[in-house]
């Protein structure tokens, strides 16, 4: 198992150079077939690439747990994992080389559609998944599905819920509670003045890209109708949404949210200084290891509610085989045994993975529902219920590939950004992200 270096190629250029018409070298094999050892057995590898995730634990079980799978059927497997902001810009490279790994693991978005040409249809590898586990979840469904021909780009593993993450004691102090996005503006601006300011970045990475989206849908606001055809960006609920990102980030922030990575609100809030952040439980999990009293202080709660609806953007993980793979059958062997096996991932990920299938983990769902760790130990009983908040982007219609290279170009964090710091007004920006997001639009029109 390693940490692999990434390629020189990135996804803006190879997106800009190519526009992902490349003609997919390799051919898929036939998903219905039974497995035939023979074939393992004449390739004797499989390389799989993946995030380095935020809960280490989870990375050792998986590499353990490839390893063995390897072990058992004589094929030697490698798991390369990466940092996640390197994760689009490595599937760039691979595409555009036409070689890579065999198995490779997108986490966030801008994977499955936006290589679709490059990708096997791995449609009975889901259908025979429902059949054992139940039926796949509405996010699940728009990590891989294309609904314009009826394919699986990839086989959706899980979803990353991002609840509101707050200091209770700090909040409890300031007599207010960030349930709301106004009470989370006001609250955080007393905090802030008390040197507790509120943690969310306006930088380029997963993060912002969720976090920031939520913010807009609650306001009424998204990028594209639920049919996925038309651009409704430029609105007033947009507008609005943009001025009060820049409103809280000029009250309850401070500057250094414009550089952030995906680590750092994780750090802020653990260091003991952030007040409230917005993010996976791995924050939370690494509190726990670095400082009791701080975890024990850690709360999570449902996002802010907005003036139309409460909602948050969530991350995804989701594997695709490329056509031009060496091992594609091994490759789908694994997925069948990973996802037979998928509890024992989610107990790994300390309750961070969260099921894309109805019955992989059904309820009171183990870790979550009673966490000995946790003081109180239902203190992250709330998230057993989290795909009734969650979103990817592309809500409230399908995921495809505009709505990946949308994501990709951090459009939605950008346009909040350009207000927040004085660059554009809130109408201005949001007719720069309108403009932006139907340029891609036009470019993908009639290519899927």
């Amino acid at each position: 198992m390693s940490t692999d270096k990434l390629a020189p190629v990135t996804r803006r250029r190879f997106l800009r150079n190519t526009g992902l018409t490349l003609a997919a070298a390799g051919s898929a094999p036939m998903l219905s077939a039974p497995f035939v050892s023979r074939a393992m057995a004449d390739t004797k590898t499989l390389s799989i690439v993946q995030w380095s995730h935020f809960v280490p634990e989870y990375d050792k079980w998986f590499d353990n747990f490839a390893k063995d799978w390897g072990t058992k059927n004589n094929v030697a497997v490698t798991v390369d994992h990466i940092p996640v902001q390197d994760v689009a810009a490595r599937a760039a490279a691979e595409a555009s080389a036409g070689a890579g790994h065999d198995l490779f693991g997108w986490n966030g978005a801008g994977g499955a559609h936006l290589y679709r040409k490059f990708l096997v249809d791995v449609g009975d590898l889901v259908k025979e998944t429902e059949k054992k586990y139940g039926k796949v979840s509405v996010i699940g469904r728009q990590l891989g599905y294309n609904q314009d021909d009826g394919t699986w780009s990839a086989f959706p593993d899980f979803y990353i819920n991002f609840p509101g993450m707050y200091r209770k004691s700090m909040w409890e102090e300031a007599g207010v509670m960030p349930d709301t996005w106004d009470n989370l503006r006001i609250g955080g601006a007393k905090l802030k003045n008390k040197g507790n300011p509120v943690g969310i970045s306006l930088g380029h990475s997963n993060d912002p890209n969720t976090t920031w989206r939520g913010l807009l849908w609650s306001y009424g606001a998204s990028e594209q109708d639920d049919t996925g055809k038309t651009v409704v960006l430029n609105s007033k609920e947009a507008v609005e949404a943009v001025k009060y990102a820049a409103a809280l980030y000029k009250e309850a922030m401070t500057s250094d949210v414009l550089s952030w990575n995906d680590a750092s609100n994780n750090q802020y809030i653990d260091s003991g200084v952030g007040s409230y952040i917005v993010n996976p439980i791995s924050a939370y999990r690494t509190a726990q290891k670095l400082n009791k009293e701080v975890a024990d202080d850690i709360f999570v709660m449902k996002p802010p509610k907005g003036p139309v609806r409460q909602i948050m953007g969530a991350a995804s993980e989701f594997y695709g085989i490329w056509k031009f793979a060496k091992n594609k059958e091994a490759a789908l062997e694994f997925l069948k045994h990973y996802s037979d096996n998928w509890p024992e991932a989610f107990k790994a990920s300390e309750g961070y993975n969260n099921p894309c299938f109805a019955n992989l983990v059904p309820k009171p769902m183990p870790i979550l529902s009673n966490d000995p760790t946790s003081t109180p130990h239902d203190k992250l009983a709330i998230l057993q219920d989290s795909d009734q908040w969650s979103a990817i982007p592309g809500y409230p219609g399908p995921a495809w590939p505009a709505t990946d290279e949308i994501y990709n170009a951090f459009i939605i964090p950008d346009m909040m950004a350009k207000t927040a710091t004085g660059q554009l007004s809130a109408e201005d920006s949001v007719k720069w992200a309108a403009q932006q997001c139907e340029a891609i639009f036009k470019k993908w029109a009639g290519k899927t």
